[in-house]
């Protein structure tokens, strides 16, 4: 499908499930290497980072768990800056290599959030892999690790991201058609 519609927004195809393995491929190669002999709790952020999360968890071929915390801080089509946490960080981080899993960050609110909250936590350290990245959207001033895409700051829906709810279970990236 070249185009679709998702609710009342029309996106066109952005970028195709072949893409988003090699992306997908490429953040776990880094893990792998770079967490070799660390047992990292990977930190997954629900409701988009989940089939990210899993896509990588398959990737990832040293020792690892995973957990999940869910933040809310869309509207719409437009990211807002009132976070809210609706399930919170439940794991001991105490001296845990700790490596949050995102589907994409664009402002960087919600990041940043939940870095200040693992912080007190005390972890021995915390990395940040997110499928996608809006530098164009970013407002903030810490580093993301690991990227799979760099995107322009256009609105898209599928792997994971939703309109409304909607186009998650989408299996290629669609953006918005203007």
């Amino acid at each position: 499908m070249t185009k679709v519609q998702v609710r009342e927004l029309v996106f066109e195809k952005f970028i195709s499930r072949e893409e988003i393995d090699v992306a997908v491929q490429k953040v776990a190669d880094a893990i792998n290497r770079d967490f070799e002999g660390k047992n990292p709790l990977l930190l997954a952020i629900l409701n988009g980072a989940f089939i990210f999360a899993s896509d990588l968890m398959r990737k990832i071929t040293i020792p690892c768990e995973i957990s999940f915390v869910k933040f809310a801080s869309y509207s719409g089509t437009q990211s807002t800056s009132n976070i809210k946490e609706l399930i919170g960080v439940d794991e001991d981080l105490k001296g845990r290599y700790v490596i949050i899993v995102e589907d994409i960050v664009d402002t960087g609110l919600t990041m940043e959030k939940l870095l200040q909250d693992i912080d007190l936590k005390k972890p021995a350290g915390v990395k940040v892999a997110c499928f996608c990245f809006k530098p164009e959207a970013f407002q903030k001033d810490y580093s993301i690790d690991y990227i799979g895409l760099t995107i322009p700051n256009d609105f898209i829906v599928g792997y994971g991201l939703d309109y409304d709810g909607y186009g998650r279970n989408l299996p290629d990236i669609y953006k918005i058609v203007k």
